[in-house]
């Protein structure tokens, strides 16, 4: 099923969309709260013109480096090497859920920032509170996947990485992290073998699958998942497919470009960048 968050005169609901729109689910809570719920579906009322919010405000954002080529190329462009620990633990950052926008929303440009970027990214949505999950057992923790805009300010990042620390800012303002459209439930789609392409201006910059990850979303699983609980709502990102966004491809974003984020199985998460601010 494709589950959405959309907005009504009554704030945010959670809707399936089914084969002549958008259905409320008949659920008086988020989207978080129906994944603990166990996704309870009284579909009701066709939603005329529903307008599509992000799907979630995850529990936590993780967000992965998991294709060995954009890795190897982004960093040669950011001026940093690879080290080899990349091959023995699936490393992540933590972005701030509170930072997610939806599909169609205007992208904020940072005032700090003159080399904006996009990256497209897969991520799966846990769907059950798990600690210490084997990598074989990990696929029953999905309750499904969505799409993630991880937009990035290169310049800053640039500066950030070689401190050690990971991106901060490169990564953090109001609007910089998008999701959506919506989530698809993992018994429709596998997550290990979709096709993801990324248009700009409705130019192909990359076509990929994610068959190609180094490591898997059930590795990712249990990495995270050691000595520590994992709980519905929170969010892993499978990190950029190569050509997956301007950096490695001498591409700068400008204020008005249409960015489309496609994965076959999920839909089209497309959002404008906004005017440059500052």
């Amino acid at each position: 099923m494709k589950f959405v968050t959309y907005a009504s005169g009554a704030g945010p609901r959670v809707g399936v969309i089914e084969s002549d729109g958008v259905h409320d689910v008949g659920f008086d809570g988020d989207m978080i709260a129906f994944i603990e719920a166990g996704a309870p579906v009284n579909s009701g009322i066709v939603v005329e013109d529903a307008c599509l919010l992000a799907p979630l405000r995850p529990r936590s954002m993780r967000d992965f480096i998991a294709f060995e080529g954009h890795y190897k190329k982004s960093y040669e462009r950011l001026g940093l090497a690879t080290p080899d620990e990349w091959y023995q633990v699936p490393a992540y950052y933590k972005g701030m859920p509170d930072t997610v926008i939806g599909p169609e929303a205007e992208i904020p440009w940072p005032s700090y920032c003159d080399y904006l970027d996009c990256e497209l990214e897969l991520a799966a949505v846990i769907g059950r509170e798990g600690k210490d999950i084997a990598v074989e057992d990990a696929a029953d923790f999905i309750f499904g996947y969505t799409i993630w805009n991880d937009v990035s300010a290169r310049d800053t990042q640039k500066v950030e990485m070689p401190v050690g620390a990971g991106p901060g800012k490169a990564k953090d303002w109001d609007g910089s992290n998008v999701m959506g459209p919506c989530i698809v439930t993992s018994d429709e789609i596998d997550g290990q073998s979709l096709v993801m392409t990324l248009r700009v201006n409705a130019e192909t910059w990359t076509e990929q699958n994610s068959a190609n990850m180094h490591y898997t979303f059930a590795q990712m699983i249990a990495h995270v998942s050691q000595d520590q609980t994992l709980y519905p709502g929170e969010t892993l990102g499978s990190g950029t497919p190569p050509g997956g966004c301007g950096i490695e491809l001498d591409k700068q974003l400008q204020p008005g470009d249409v960015i489309e984020l496609d994965i076959a199985g999920i839909g089209i998460l497309r959002n404008t960048v906004g005017a440059r601010n500052g």
